[in-house]
């Protein structure tokens, strides 16, 4: 099987597909998955199937759905049943803030989406607007036990650690995700450049690993950017996302990013090596012009705190 691999050894397996830079939610630390565009420009269903199509021609097999939020978009079940068809896409999930996610919970498993992450950061409603700029806490909790229910497995929350916000709510959370069948993500706040936005909320999460390190039966670490999971007494699952200044973060990284208006993407905080691919596409190129689009992105890739 051909395998995308760069120049520094790594193999290039997964895809992470931005459709759609819309969001409902005004969350004051989010980057936009390294897209600031302040237009809307969206690729059509069919766009998607056939670049997920090529991508997978060339062994990439897993697929992830991100935004802005997914499930703004009114065909966003068209997108997912039309990836779940391709030969040698096996993994297909979404990232979402799960504001509509207990209306679409069941409808997203038949179409073929396999699991979900939810962003939520804290369990407490007041943080919650403070933090999204809207009142939605009930409707996202909600959508995550509904997505449980649906089999959409696992369910990982992504809890982002702010300093100062909402560092004192890991137990909770750990309890929470304990209670409703969840894994934990507790990721390190990124942000792509030092500056007043990142003095004021970025906590090293070194100590919170040490301690559930220490009440934890097993720790796993995952082939994908070598993170640890650690699995507790209870069976609870806690997973560490440390990519703020992690050599090992970057070397083992293992996904390429497609951005809404159709750009390869190698890496989330450059934005000055895209690969148009859509432009290609729309003008008649074939499947072997747009496998040159993607070999080229994937040649770009350097790892960025590594170099």
């Amino acid at each position: 099987m051909f395998m995308l691999k760069d120049g520094f050894g790594r193999v290039v397996e997964n895809i992470r597909v931005s459709v759609t830079q819309r969001c409902n939610f005004k969350c004051f630390y989010c980057h936009r998955e390294g897209d600031n565009r302040l237009t809307y420009d969206e690729m059509l269903p069919e766009e998607i199937e056939r670049i997920i199509r090529v991508a997978a021609s060339l062994g990439i097999h897993g697929v992830k759905l991100t935004g802005g939020e997914p499930l703004l978009r009114s065909d966003i079940l068209e997108i997912i049943s039309r990836i779940s068809r391709i030969p040698g896409i096996n993994d297909i999930s979404m990232t979402t803030n799960g504001f509509l996610l207990k209306d679409y919970a069941d409808d997203l498993k038949k179409a073929g989406l396999m699991r979900v992450n939810v962003s939520l950061d804290t369990l407490d409603a007041e943080k919650f607007r403070m933090i999204t700029g809207v009142d939605g806490h009930e409707s996202v909790v909600n959508g995550i036990i509904k997505a449980a229910k649906a089999n959409l497995r696992p369910v990982k929350i992504n809890m982002v650690i702010l300093k100062g916000v909402n560092e004192d709510e890991v137990d909770d959370m750990v309890r929470f995700a304990g209670e409703n069948g969840l894994v934990l993500q507790i990721i390190e706040f990124e942000w792509p450049r030092i500056d007043s936005v990142y003095e004021k909320y970025h906590a090293d999460i070194t100590d919170i690993e040490n301690r559930i390190r220490k009440k934890s039966a097993k720790t796993i670490i995952r082939q994908m950017h070598h993170r640890r999971k650690y699995v507790l007494e209870d069976g609870t699952e806690v997973e560490f996302v440390k990519p703020m200044h992690n050599s090992e973060f970057c070397l083992h990284c293992n996904r390429i990013r497609l951005t809404s208006d159709g750009k390869l993407k190698p890496c989330l905080f450059k934005n000055n090596n895209l690969v148009d691919i859509l432009s290609p596409l729309r003008g008649g190129a074939d499947d072997d012009k747009l496998r040159e689009a993607f070999i080229e992105a994937v040649n770009r890739r350097r790892p960025f705190f590594f170099t």
